[in-house]
């Protein structure tokens, strides 16, 4: 990526809610070489939940939707009612996830991390 993107990233704090560790610390990875805080990663919704309702420095997260047979849309609703933009990676179809966040980007894996660092700085734009 170039050096506009890591300006964008500076500072930022991402969750990213992820099961698989090696597509967890990909992921991670590649949003800290960003210039980005990485929170977590975490794998359950049990370990997100106290993340996404209580740490008010989120600016964005990346979430899977299936961990470990539960989903992750309890954490998604949370983020929402806080105004916190996500987004979704998952071997998912997009039907599965609820109308209510059918507008949510959804990024398909195997994660192409450039893909991702581009949906989420577009998502930085304006947060000032």
């Amino acid at each position: 990526m170039d050096n506009h993107s890591e300006a964008i990233f500076q500072g930022r704090r991402i969750l990213v809610v992820e099961d698989e560790y090696m597509i967890a610390t990909d992921i991670a990875r590649s949003l800290e070489k960003q210039g980005a805080t990485v929170l977590g990663p975490v794998g359950s919704v049990a370990d997100a939940m106290p993340l996404a309702s209580r740490d008010s420095d989120i600016d964005s997260a990346v979430l899977d939707i299936n961990l470990r047979n539960e989903t992750v849309f309890t954490v998604a609703d949370v983020l929402r009612e806080r105004g916190i933009p996500f987004v979704f990676a998952t071997g998912y179809e997009a039907s599965v996830v609820p109308l209510r966040h059918a507008d949510v980007p959804l990024i398909e894996k195997p994660v192409d991390t450039e893909c991702l660092i581009r949906c989420l700085a577009n998502m930085q734009v304006g947060k000032g």
